[in-house]
């Protein structure tokens, strides 16, 4: 009888554990007002999967827009299709691999050979361009590297991006598709829009010598164009804005404070490196001088160390002297970084303004990746930052992103459609996709 009052007791105690037990329940998943039958991706580069410098099969397998549609599977999404290489040309394009670091840790990266190129051809004005492999099947993601916004409406843009000439049916010069005219050639129901980064990074990457910075009010056109087609059928969507070039790492790794203390060990006589810079922000004067560097001047991350010193034919060392400064397409000066700056203001607050009028989510990259270089970013307990290669956020190039990169990129468009259009889309795990593979 003892034995069973205690059992009873137990049993009770048991009961009320449980009863007092907090229950977890996960929201629904849900489509809300947003239909994701046929989801498709408008883009450039960061779209297409591009990464290490060059596109190639498990970079596109990992591009954000591939991580969206996996994720939007759940609330009704389609079949989501990529131009993707075949096995047999995994290597694409070619791209840069980390094969390890030399002995003062600077890393070593060896070249992968393209397997995905049919030809070449020389045409007036643009020189000798390679021809990859045709693409021909279903296709969602309409990534499109090195394309502008200023490109969408140009109808011969496809015999000139052998990256768009790969997607487009006839072979250069004999396309007249526009890019805009392309993606929008079929229905759709949902898309995101991340177009308008190469109107400021190529310039930004070549240093202000190799490109222009597309005019204000011709984006602000053009933008409209552009998303004015994209919702003209009831399509609902998402577009990002443009990150400050500055947060990058192809522009915060090879630094001056880093390569004058290299300088310095060898000749502590010398004083400062020397650029040859823009002498103004004002975008109607495009006078350069040569001037000492500072901090503020930023190095690419491709520039060759190897030059300083090495004097010219007067004898002037290279970089050292303002006779024979480094060049400009090595350094995005501060009068460049101010009028890069300046462009980028401009271009996100027409991307917010034309998004608003539409009732489209907006990703907020500018904030988002500015606050990343500031602050970090801690998910899943893994600390991530926008360091060069031990960031986990950015691939070899230094521009794009790694699968995990690619992933966080994903979660904040999933962010941005959820919180406008009352969805619940899972977010993708982030500790599932790598960073940097090292050797």
């Amino acid at each position: 009888m003892k034995n069973f009052k205690h059992y009873i007791l137990y049993v009770l105690a048991a009961l009320s554990f449980t009863a007092c037990k907090p229950t977890i329940t996960a929201p629904a998943v849900t489509r809300g007002s947003a239909d994701f039958t046929r989801y498709i991706a408008v883009g450039n580069s960061l779209t297409a999967g591009y990464a290490d410098g060059g596109l190639y099969l498990s970079g596109q397998l990992n591009s954000y827009p591939s991580i969206i549609a996996k994720q939007m599977a759940s609330v009704g999404g389609g079949s989501f299709s990529q131009s993707l290489f075949t096995t047999a040309q995994a290597n694409g394009t070619g791209y840069q691999q980390l094969t390890g670091f030399t002995s003062t840790g600077s890393p070593i990266l060896t070249a992968v050979a393209p397997a995905a190129i049919r030809g070449s051809i020389t045409l007036p004005g643009l020189g000798t361009i390679p021809l990859f492999t045709k693409y021909s099947g279903p296709l969602e993601n309409y990534g499109v590297p090195g394309i502008k916004l200023n490109d969408i409406l140009n109808p011969a843009y496809g015999n000139g991006n052998p990256y768009f000439e790969r997607l487009l049916p006839n072979a250069s010069p004999t396309n007249t598709t526009d890019y805009l005219d392309f993606v929008t050639a079929s229905p759709f129901t949902f898309f995101t829009n991340w177009l308008g980064n190469n109107d400021a990074l190529s310039y930004a990457t070549s240093g202000g010598a190799g490109d222009v910075l597309t005019d204000k009010a011709v984006f602000t056109t053009t933008y409209n164009t552009l998303i004015t087609r994209l919702t003209a059928n009831g399509a609902k969507g998402a577009c990002a804005t443009i990150p400050d070039v500055t947060t990058i790492p192809y522009f915060n790794t090879v630094t001056v404070p880093i390569v004058l203390a290299t300088v310095q060990k060898a000749n502590p006589t010398v004083q400062a490196l020397y650029i040859n810079a823009r002498v103004t922000a004002d975008p109607t004067n495009a006078a350069y001088a040569p001037r000492p560097a500072t901090a503020a001047d930023l190095i690419v991350l491709t520039f060759p160390t190897s030059k300083i010193g090495v004097p010219n034919g007067s004898g002037y060392p290279y970089g050292l002297h303002p006779l024979n400064p480094i060049e400009t397409q090595y350094v995005l000066d501060a009068n460049e970084i101010a009028l890069v700056k300046d462009y980028v203001n401009s271009y996100n607050s027409t991307i917010k303004s034309v998004a608003a009028s539409k009732g489209l989510a907006v990703f907020d990259a500018f904030t988002f990746l500015t606050n990343v270089k500031a602050n970090g970013l801690l998910i899943n307990g893994i600390s991530l930052n926008s360091n060069y290669i031990s960031g986990g956020i950015f691939s070899l190039d230094g521009v794009h992103l790694t699968p995990r990169g690619y992933s966080i990129v994903a979660n904040q468009f999933i962010s941005a459609i959820n919180s406008q259009y009352n969805c619940n889309i899972p977010l993708a795990n982030v500790s599932a996709y790598n960073g940097v593979m090292f050797p």
